[in-house]
């Protein structure tokens, strides 16, 4: 089976990301950028479900020329192929009118991704893309169901498929919605589905021979003007110090009069 699966570059979740004075963008300067981590989990299951199943794994990115380090940190994971369409930032909407023109062009058996980035969190373009390819899909995915064999116990896909279908267990408020869904479809992954494994030293060196195909996003002919614009970044109102009070009587009395919760 085919696999599309998407990888967005992100700055690195473990560093404050700095506001420009102006507050009217971020300050990139010298920050470290890396994939996104549920984007990562999409290309583990990517190559799980690769090891049961057999087929291609082609790895795509929206963004500038930078990104191709990302595609091959995916490409070094074991990833076969990259595709790069060279963009702006663009907002969910138009990332998901983009992969509709990729999918249209490679036409992969199923589509995988982070189900939110960790720069703005928007959680939509898994879900936007589906609707415009009118597949079935399944978010948040914590387990998809793989062979029961010995050889796939250790490194076992969380999501089955067979029979033309795929089975997705995923995480809804106060349990777990298990899903069947008809093949091609979208499906976005969650944290505790699979851990990533690190790209091994052959595995870097073979991804710098493997193609990655450039593409401007002009000449997908897509409308990618943005239906969400961010106006202004602002720090978090810094949390004030707790207090210790004497007694009931005291935390109460703040309750009511300070916190205004009572």
């Amino acid at each position: 089976m085919k696999i599309l699966v998407t990888v967005k570059r992100v700055t690195d979740y473990e560093r404050k990301v700095k506001i420009a004075p102006d507050g009217t963008s971020l300050v990139t300067e010298g920050m470290n950028f890396v994939p996104n981590p549920f984007d990562e989990i999409a290309v583990e299951e990517a190559l799980r479900l690769n090891k049961v199943h057999g087929g291609e794994i082609v790895v795509c990115s929206i963004g500038s020329a930078d990104a191709v380090q990302q595609i091959r940190q995916g490409l070094a994971m074991g990833a076969h192929r990259g595709i790069l369409v060279k963009a702006d930032e663009l907002d969910p909407d138009a990332v998901a009118r983009v992969l509709v023109k990729v999918v249209e062009d490679e036409k992969p058996d199923l589509v995988i991704m982070g189900k939110q980035d960790t720069d703005n969190d928007a959680n939509q373009a898994g879900q936007l893309l589906a609707g415009y390819l009118d597949w079935p899909q399944a978010t948040f995915a914590s387990k998809v169901e793989g062979l029961d064999s010995d050889a796939e116990k250790q490194q076992k896909p969380g999501v089955e498929i067979g029979d033309g279908k795929a089975t997705v267990i995923r995480e809804v408020d106060g349990g777990l919605e298990t899903l069947e869904l008809d093949l091609p479809a979208v499906v976005t992954t969650d944290l505790r589905l699979n851990h990533p494994r690190f790209a091994s030293l052959p595995g870097i060196m073979k991804a710098k021979k493997k193609e990655v195909k450039e593409i401007p996003v002009a000449d997908l002919g897509v409308d990618t003007t943005a239906k969400v614009r961010t106006i202004k970044y602002k720090e978090p109102p810094e949390r004030l110090a707790g207090v210790k009070v004497a007694d009931v009587d005291e935390l109460i009395n703040k309750l009511k009069s300070e916190a205004k919760v009572l």
